[in-house]
């Protein structure tokens, strides 16, 4: 059965650290993937990379089928790299489950090819184009201890951070 994580909110020092790679499937990541896949639908969110709930481990989920009517498709990401990436670039307004109510238009490549392992313990590859795409990216960066703020302005990013930094100081006093 799977439980809810709590989800890191930013400024943590844990988002901000390079995930280690996973060594093997082992009933702990499973465990992982399906607790984070439950927290993400729950939170709700489109996409959550282990660093949010506090593992540091190289490994995100996602569905980007924002469609209510639309079957989902929960996918399971570990060790996954971009091996290719289109010229054409595509803007999306971002937002994160660690930095809540905050949102930014990012511009990333429109179209990537991604590779990874699954739960199954094979390589898996395939090309992500518009929201799976921004969604994929956004989530290896957090592998990678990148937050979509750091791809805004310093003085975006210093702002979204003083309301995060408030926030968190709201939420201690309940």
């Amino acid at each position: 059965m799977s439980k809810l994580r709590s989800i890191l909110i930013h400024p943590d020092p844990r988002l901000k650290k390079l995930a280690e790679p996973v060594a093997r499937i082992t009933p702990e990541i499973e465990t992982l993937a399906a607790d984070m896949l439950a927290t993400m639908y729950d939170a709700p969110g489109i996409g959550l990379a282990a660093p949010q709930v506090g593992i540091a481990s190289r490994i995100f989920v996602m569905d980007a089928n924002r469609d209510p009517e639309a079957e989902r498709r929960p996918m399971v990401l570990i060790n996954p790299e971009i091996t290719w990436s289109s010229q054409e670039e595509n803007t999306y307004e971002e937002g994160c489950l660690s930095i809540p109510d905050q949102y930014a238009d990012v511009t990333r490549p429109k179209q990537v090819k991604m590779q990874w392992l699954g739960l199954d313990g094979k390589t898996h590859e395939e090309e992500f184009d518009d929201l799976w795409a921004t969604c994929a990216q956004h989530e290896l960066d957090h592998l990678n201890g990148v937050l979509f703020i750091d791809h805004l302005s310093m003085v975006k990013r210093q702002m979204i951070t003083r309301k995060m930094v408030k926030l968190k100081r709201e939420r201690a006093r309940v």
